[in-house]
């Protein structure tokens, strides 16, 4: 069955007992069912019952024979994992469904989520960047995302590493929601574990995949339409020229939301990305102040928080003296030749913390004695 780009405009009736939800379910688990195909059928046959009994014949009008739908067992036991885990069945017409989502082309018939439901209701932005974020990336998506939930805001991202964890480390106490790209009771990178776990104090964890789903790379870009579609505004900290995090972005402009992004220096390449969106008309950021002022009126945050909260500083490095900085860079001048050196590598020889080393870095390729290349590679200067 062809998959169309986009649903019926004609709103689906609500699912009002637990048969309708269950034959939601398993409409959406068929075999080649898709979401504008869900939507189509529901459309053309009025309930979930009535699409389900149709589907065989639909089937065989499009050349497949011997079609079967979605077994009931399959899906009930889905409901009782999801029991299991404590995790609620979202139907795109249930009230808890997040409004946002609900206006964008495919949003997700149904979705399982996890923890503190009231935060889908909240005025949401959106963080993503790099799995392998640079130390400056973490801490400005750290602060960008703390000085946010504190002005109210919900930070939504992917649960990933890098940018991700940074993001939703900073906010796992004002709420935060992680969509996951595979089952909402799947923890996944497994380094995120507690805070996967944290998340649901005051936040939520989403997916509209089956429960126990192991996330595969096809997923991530169906995941990114719910990230951005979720929120207001989609900020990227750190992104290279090809990435995930750039989908996100292109889906944000596709939903008519705000692309807002970090520079980053022209010789890293995780800032390649960052820098292109800038060049194409993104609004560039250098504080939670800046996000705020780029949201549009209806996604103000709760008024009796601040709305404008003061440009953020970032965290003083650790050196204490002079003295101490200029040894730094002779160690780190020493280890660098002209073949090219990871950042990581250089952190891990010099056996000193990344947020130490990194302005250092930064100093001396500004005074030109390093040379900074593609793909985060360290040389000295000719």
């Amino acid at each position: 069955m062809p998959e169309e780009t986009h649903p019926s405009t004609h709103p689906p009736l609500p699912p009002t007992t637990e048969d309708d939800r269950v034959s939601w379910l398993r409409l959406l688990r068929s075999r080649r069912v898709g979401v504008a195909t869900f939507y189509r059928l529901l459309a053309e046959h009025g309930t979930a019952q009535a699409a389900l009994t149709a589907l065989p014949e639909v089937a065989k009008a499009a050349g497949i024979d011997d079609y079967a739908v979605c077994p009931e067992g399959v899906v009930l036991a889905e409901m009782r994992a999801a029991r299991t885990a404590r995790a609620q069945m979202l139907c795109v017409t249930d009230p808890l469904y997040p409004v946002a989502l609900r206006d964008i082309p495919d949003p997700p018939p149904i979705l399982w989520a996890m923890g503190d439901i009231g935060a889908l209701a909240r005025p949401k932005i959106a963080m993503v960047g790099a799995r392998n974020a640079s130390s400056l990336g973490t801490r400005m998506a750290r602060a960008l995302a703390g000085e946010l939930s504190k002005a109210g805001y919900v930070i939504v991202s992917g649960l990933a590493r890098g940018v991700d964890t940074a993001a939703h480390a900073a906010t796992v106490d004002g709420g935060t929601i992680a969509v996951m790209a595979g089952g909402v009771d799947v923890l996944y990178p497994a380094e995120n574990a507690k805070l996967a776990g944290e998340i649901l104090r005051c936040g939520v964890r989403l997916s509209e995949m089956p429960m126990g789903t192991q996330p595969q790379a096809r997923h991530f870009p169906r995941r990114n339409r719910i990230i951005s579609g979720l929120a207001g505004a989609v900020v990227v900290v750190e992104a290279a020229a090809k990435s995930g995090s750039l989908i996100t972005a292109r889906n944000a402009l596709d939903q008519g939301r705000e692309v807002l992004a970090v520079p980053g220096h022209p010789f890293d390449a995780r800032a390649a990305g960052c820098n292109m969106l800038i060049r194409d008309g993104a609004r560039l950021i250098r504080s939670a102040a800046d996000v705020i002022e780029a949201l549009p009126a209806t996604q103000t945050a709760q008024p009796d928080l601040p709305l404008l909260p003061e440009p953020i500083t970032p965290d003083p490095p650790e050196c204490h003296s002079l003295r101490d900085a200029s040894d730094l860079h002779a160690r780190i001048l020493s280890r660098l030749g002209p073949s090219p050196l990871a950042e990581d590598q250089l952190i891990r020889d010099l056996g000193t913390p990344a947020r130490t080393v990194a302005p250092a870095l930064i100093d001396l390729e500004l005074d030109g004695r390093i040379r900074r290349q593609a793909g985060g590679m360290l040389s000295l200067a000719d």
